[in-house]
């Protein structure tokens, strides 16, 4: 009996390692929008009294994704999807277009928005689970406002170009019981090196790794800067994010079954 268990635990972990790459990319495509050059960032329920808006979600592939809106502010906070692709317009009245223009790859039209200033832009999945990573860049709002200055925020590098600006996404992992795994840091735009010439605002679509954050129920979203003022951070608090990887439901299946067999088996 016990080298009957051992070969199923064998040929259980063959399996899975064999499949282990075989990611399923939460992507945005299976959602609709009214057309092109189209958003959608809440269902804005109005009820006369502002800042009194729900907190919903939206999913994509079976992963939520969290969204506030209020209908009498006009307001919302979390993730928006989009495919909006004007990379020149600056401003508040962009602020749903990726830097990139598109989602990633190819054919790939929609994306996700993060906006942070009072609530948290949280990822939620069905079950705990592993996420190997995903594609993050800048919106057109974030980037030209680094890019030129805008209002209250400053031209990253300052006049002489010499200012040791950034932007940081900060991607944080938490179990079922809400108790943080680990996270990943991830600079949007870096201006700290000595050599100018090193300096970035990010205009492409960047593969994060995040699986150093383990297994995770949740994964939070935070976004710092080095240019800051009274009311905190200037730098518009914006991200984009498309093709979140996570494994295909047969992979954590074939793992789970190996492991209970093996406890099983100490027992």
């Amino acid at each position: 009996m016990a080298s009957r268990s051992l070969m199923i635990l064998a040929v259980i972990f063959t399996l899975g390692a064999a499949s282990a790459q075989a990611d399923v990319a939460v992507d945005f495509d299976d959602l609709s929008l009214s057309g092109s050059e189209s958003t959608w960032s809440g269902n804005y329920p109005s009820d006369g009294v502002g800042g009194t808006g729900e907190l919903t979600n939206f999913n994509s592939r079976g992963v939520a994704f969290s969204n506030f809106s209020d209908g009498d502010w006009g307001f919302w906070e979390g993730f928006a999807y989009s495919n909006m692709s004007d990379t020149t317009t600056p401003g508040f009245a962009n602020q749903y277009s990726a830097y990139t223009g598109t989602g990633y790859g190819p054919g790939d039209d929609i994306y996700a928005v993060g906006f942070i200033l009072y609530a948290v832009p949280r990822v939620t999945f069905a079950s705990a689970t592993s996420v190997s990573g995903g594609y993050f860049t800048n919106t057109t709002y974030a980037a030209l406002s680094m890019l030129n200055g805008d209002g209250p925020a400053k031209q990253f590098g300052g006049i002489s170009g010499d200012d040791p600006d950034w932007f940081m996404l900060t991607i944080t992992g938490k179990d079922a019981g809400g108790v943080v795994t680990d996270s990943v840091e991830f600079y949007l735009s870096d201006y700290r090196s000595s050599d100018n010439s090193l300096d970035y605002i990010l205009d492409s679509w960047e593969y994060v790794d995040l699986s150093d954050l383990g297994i995770v129920k949740t994964i939070e979203f935070a976004l710092t800067s080095s240019d800051n003022g009274d009311w905190g951070m200037n730098t518009p608090g914006y991200f984009a994010m498309d093709n979140l990887m996570v494994p295909e439901p047969t992979t954590l299946m074939l793992f789970g079954l190996g492991a209970l067999l093996f406890k099983r088996r100490q027992t």
